[in-house]
Protein backbone atom coordinates (compact mmCIF):
# COMPACT_ATOMS: atom_id res chain seq x y z
CA UNK A 1 0.00 0.00 0.00
CA UNK A 2 1.49 3.37 -0.96
CA UNK A 3 1.53 6.50 1.19
CA UNK A 4 -1.39 8.15 -0.64
CA UNK A 5 -3.63 5.16 0.05
CA UNK A 6 -2.58 5.13 3.71
CA UNK A 7 -3.32 8.87 3.96
CA UNK A 8 -6.80 8.40 2.43
CA UNK A 9 -7.54 5.47 4.71
CA UNK A 10 -6.36 7.33 7.82
CA UNK A 11 -8.45 10.40 6.93
CA UNK A 12 -11.59 8.34 6.35
CA UNK A 13 -11.06 6.38 9.54
CA UNK A 14 -10.54 9.53 11.62
CA UNK A 15 -13.67 11.18 10.15
CA UNK A 16 -15.84 8.09 10.75
CA UNK A 17 -14.59 7.77 14.30
CA UNK A 18 -15.35 11.42 15.10
CA UNK A 19 -18.81 11.35 13.44
CA UNK A 20 -19.84 8.34 15.50
CA UNK A 21 -18.80 9.93 18.77
CA UNK A 22 -19.87 13.52 18.01
CA UNK A 23 -16.47 14.81 19.05
CA UNK A 24 -15.38 18.36 18.19
CA UNK A 25 -13.22 19.10 15.12
CA UNK A 26 -10.05 19.45 17.22
CA UNK A 27 -10.35 15.78 18.27
CA UNK A 28 -10.82 14.80 14.62
CA UNK A 29 -7.61 16.65 13.73
CA UNK A 30 -5.73 15.00 16.60
CA UNK A 31 -6.85 11.57 15.48
CA UNK A 32 -5.93 12.37 11.89
CA UNK A 33 -2.43 13.50 12.90
CA UNK A 34 -1.97 10.40 15.04
CA UNK A 35 -3.14 8.14 12.20
CA UNK A 36 -0.84 9.92 9.73
CA UNK A 37 2.15 9.69 12.01
CA UNK A 38 1.51 6.00 12.62
CA UNK A 39 1.05 5.29 8.92
CA UNK A 40 4.21 7.12 7.93
CA UNK A 41 6.21 5.43 10.66
CA UNK A 42 5.08 2.01 9.47
CA UNK A 43 5.83 2.67 5.78
CA UNK A 44 8.90 4.88 5.97
CA UNK A 45 11.52 2.12 6.03
CA UNK A 46 15.23 2.91 6.20
CA UNK A 47 15.10 6.06 4.08
CA UNK A 48 18.39 7.38 5.44
CA UNK A 49 20.30 4.11 5.26
CA UNK A 50 22.96 3.79 2.59
CA UNK A 51 22.89 0.63 0.50
CA UNK A 52 26.27 -1.02 1.06
CA UNK A 53 26.08 -2.85 -2.29
CA UNK A 54 25.52 0.38 -4.23
CA UNK A 55 28.37 2.02 -2.34
CA UNK A 56 30.68 -0.94 -3.07
CA UNK A 57 29.89 -0.80 -6.79
CA UNK A 58 30.25 2.98 -6.95
CA UNK A 59 33.60 3.05 -5.13
CA UNK A 60 34.88 0.37 -7.54
CA UNK A 61 33.78 2.40 -10.59
CA UNK A 62 36.33 4.22 -12.77
CA UNK A 63 34.93 7.61 -11.69
CA UNK A 64 32.01 7.50 -9.24
CA UNK A 65 31.55 11.29 -9.48
CA UNK A 66 30.62 10.96 -13.17
CA UNK A 67 27.81 8.48 -12.41
CA UNK A 68 24.71 10.42 -11.27
CA UNK A 69 23.24 7.46 -9.32
CA UNK A 70 26.50 7.11 -7.36
CA UNK A 71 26.85 10.70 -6.17
CA UNK A 72 24.10 10.80 -3.48
CA UNK A 73 24.96 7.48 -1.77
CA UNK A 74 28.71 8.17 -1.84
CA UNK A 75 28.23 11.69 -0.46
CA UNK A 76 25.99 10.23 2.23
CA UNK A 77 28.45 7.52 3.27
CA UNK A 78 31.31 10.05 3.35
CA UNK A 79 29.21 12.32 5.57
CA UNK A 80 28.37 9.34 7.79
CA UNK A 81 32.06 8.37 8.06
CA UNK A 82 32.96 11.95 8.97
CA UNK A 83 30.39 11.72 11.78
CA UNK A 84 31.97 8.49 13.04
CA UNK A 85 29.30 6.13 11.75
CA UNK A 86 30.31 2.66 10.51
CA UNK A 87 30.81 1.80 6.87
CA UNK A 88 27.76 0.06 5.34
CA UNK A 89 28.02 -3.60 4.41
CA UNK A 90 26.82 -5.55 1.39
CA UNK A 91 25.69 -9.04 2.29
CA UNK A 92 25.25 -10.00 -1.39
CA UNK A 93 28.70 -9.01 -2.63
CA UNK A 94 30.14 -12.51 -2.76
CA UNK A 95 33.36 -13.92 -1.37
CA UNK A 96 36.30 -11.54 -1.46
CA UNK A 97 34.29 -8.50 -2.58
CA UNK A 98 34.37 -6.03 0.29
CA UNK A 99 34.83 -2.39 1.13
CA UNK A 100 35.73 -0.69 4.37
CA UNK A 101 37.07 2.52 5.83
CA UNK A 102 40.40 3.05 7.53
CA UNK A 103 41.38 6.35 9.13
CA UNK A 104 44.36 8.15 7.61
CA UNK A 105 47.54 8.52 9.63
CA UNK A 106 50.97 9.90 8.82
CA UNK A 107 53.25 8.31 7.71
CA UNK A 108 51.74 4.81 7.59
CA UNK A 109 48.38 5.43 5.94
CA UNK A 110 48.65 8.57 3.83
CA UNK A 111 50.04 8.86 0.31
CA UNK A 112 53.21 10.99 0.17
CA UNK A 113 51.67 13.58 -2.16
CA UNK A 114 49.00 14.31 0.45
CA UNK A 115 51.30 14.36 3.49
CA UNK A 116 52.08 17.81 4.83
CA UNK A 117 55.32 18.16 6.77
CA UNK A 118 55.33 20.43 9.78
CA UNK A 119 56.37 24.01 9.06
CA UNK A 120 58.60 25.95 11.37
CA UNK A 121 60.11 25.28 14.74
CA UNK A 122 56.76 25.18 16.60
CA UNK A 123 55.09 22.60 14.34
CA UNK A 124 54.11 19.41 16.10
CA UNK A 125 53.43 16.63 13.60
CA UNK A 126 52.91 16.00 9.93
CA UNK A 127 49.31 15.84 8.70
CA UNK A 128 47.40 14.15 5.91
CA UNK A 129 45.13 16.08 3.54
CA UNK A 130 42.58 13.27 3.85
CA UNK A 131 40.77 11.90 6.88
CA UNK A 132 40.38 8.32 5.75
CA UNK A 133 40.45 5.84 2.91
CA UNK A 134 37.77 3.47 1.68
CA UNK A 135 39.45 0.33 0.34
CA UNK A 136 37.59 -1.85 -2.16
CA UNK A 137 38.61 -5.48 -2.59
CA UNK A 138 37.50 -7.44 -5.64
CA UNK A 139 38.00 -11.21 -5.66
CA UNK A 140 40.06 -10.89 -2.47
CA UNK A 141 42.56 -8.34 -3.82
CA UNK A 142 42.75 -4.59 -3.40
CA UNK A 143 41.09 -2.88 -6.38
CA UNK A 144 40.94 0.78 -5.38
CA UNK A 145 41.37 3.06 -2.40
CA UNK A 146 39.35 6.29 -2.25
CA UNK A 147 40.87 8.90 0.02
CA UNK A 148 38.27 11.26 1.52
CA UNK A 149 38.32 14.43 3.61
CA UNK A 150 35.85 15.85 6.12
CA UNK A 151 35.05 18.59 3.58
CA UNK A 152 33.89 16.03 1.01
CA UNK A 153 36.92 16.00 -1.31
CA UNK A 154 37.95 12.59 -2.64
CA UNK A 155 40.64 11.09 -4.83
CA UNK A 156 40.84 7.45 -5.91
CA UNK A 157 44.01 5.39 -6.09
CA UNK A 158 43.52 2.46 -8.49
CA UNK A 159 45.76 -0.62 -8.37
CA UNK A 160 47.64 -1.72 -11.51
CA UNK A 161 45.13 -4.60 -11.86
CA UNK A 162 42.18 -2.19 -11.81
CA UNK A 163 43.86 0.14 -14.31
CA UNK A 164 44.51 -2.77 -16.69
CA UNK A 165 40.88 -3.89 -16.46
CA UNK A 166 39.37 -0.46 -17.18
CA UNK A 167 39.49 1.42 -20.47
CA UNK A 168 39.61 4.74 -18.62
CA UNK A 169 39.56 5.92 -15.03
CA UNK A 170 39.97 9.07 -12.93
CA UNK A 171 43.72 9.82 -13.03
CA UNK A 172 43.82 12.62 -10.44
CA UNK A 173 45.68 10.47 -7.88
CA UNK A 174 48.39 9.58 -10.43
CA UNK A 175 48.68 13.18 -11.62
CA UNK A 176 49.03 14.48 -8.06
CA UNK A 177 51.73 11.88 -7.41
CA UNK A 178 53.63 12.86 -10.59
CA UNK A 179 53.62 16.53 -9.57
CA UNK A 180 54.77 15.69 -6.03
CA UNK A 181 57.50 13.39 -7.34
CA UNK A 182 58.80 16.05 -9.76
CA UNK A 183 59.25 18.45 -6.83
CA UNK A 184 61.38 16.05 -4.78
CA UNK A 185 65.12 16.70 -4.57
CA UNK A 186 67.24 14.28 -6.59
CA UNK A 187 68.64 11.34 -4.64
CA UNK A 188 72.10 11.79 -3.23
CA UNK A 189 74.72 9.42 -4.65
CA UNK A 190 76.49 7.93 -1.58
CA UNK A 191 79.65 7.28 -3.61
CA UNK A 192 80.20 11.01 -4.24
CA UNK A 193 82.27 12.99 -1.72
Amino acid sequence: MDRAAILDRATDSAKRSCKRTSRPASTWRQRLLLALATGLALTAGPALAVDGCVVLLCFAAPNWGAIPKCVPPIRRVLRDLALGRPFPICAMSGAGNTAGNQWASVPDNCPPQYTRAPDGINAVTATCDYSGAVSVNIAGSLWARTWWSMGGDTVTEFTPTAKAAMASYNTRFDQDYAVWFSLQPPPVDPSLP
